[in-house]
């Protein structure tokens, strides 16, 4: 796991509701945020949004843990717990986040990475398939992992990777399925060639085998 960088955002607490108040602080550059969890209310406030999407590019994305200072209100640890993407422009228009509470776990979602390569793909011509590309798990917050890495260079052909053959870390448990297939090597089968077909209007003639030998001994015998 990487080492975390302390970030903190200011932000102002929201007064107005409704869209005339979001479409105005959008053009300003904020971003109408909520802010709930732990025993402190819920508080609508308004965040720069260049400096969300900066953490959400950043490597550890929504998983990022960060301050945000509401002024008037006070700081809190917080963390992504849901996101609005204008489908046109690409660009965040609100965001939920959850205060962290000390000593109380989270379930969120991590990728993950498959490391190595397989002999059977190295050794016996095999095709790697990832069925599974993220992870939930129960952790907490100061242990919640960049991503999950699985070896796989043990893998032969037809074999299967579990989520019950993934190793066990302190501190951080999987709430996928045990038997949910993560992934598996297979073969890809080369397909029979047809023949091409002669081409339109032309038809094969058979091939004859010794009909001009026997027609001259025919007329020499007369």
């Amino acid at each position: 796991m990487a080492e975390r960088k302390e970030i903190t955002v200011r932000a102002v607490r929201r007064e107005g509701r409704g869209k005339n108040d979001a479409g105005r602080l959008r053009r300003d550059g904020f971003v109408p945020v909520t802010v709930y969890g732990g025993d402190a209310e819920a508080v609508a406030a308004a965040a720069p949004l260049a400096e969300l999407a900066a953490i959400l590019r950043s490597e550890t994305g929504a998983n990022t843990i960060f301050t945000l200072d509401v002024e008037g209100v006070g700081a809190s640890e917080v963390l992504f717990h849901d996101r609005q993407i204008d489908p046109v422009r690409g660009r965040l228009v609100h965001a939920d986040l959850r205060r962290l509470v000390a000593g109380q776990k989270l379930e969120i979602t991590v990728p993950l990475h498959l490391v190595g390569e397989a002999v059977g793909v190295r050794e016996e011509g095999g095709v790697l398939e990832q069925i599974v590309r993220e992870l939930e798990i129960r952790v907490s917050p100061r242990d919640i992992p960049d991503a999950i890495n699985v070896d796989v260079s043990n893998l032969g052909v037809h074999d299967v990777l579990h989520v019950s053959d993934i190793p066990t870390s302190e501190g951080i448990e999987i709430l996928d399925p045990p038997d949910t297939v993560i992934a598996t090597i297979g073969i890809v089968r080369e397909e029979e060639v047809a023949p091409a077909p002669a081409p339109e209007g032309e038809v094969a003639e058979p091939e004859v085998i010794g009909k001009g030998k026997k027609e001259e001994e025919g007329t020499a015998e007369s």
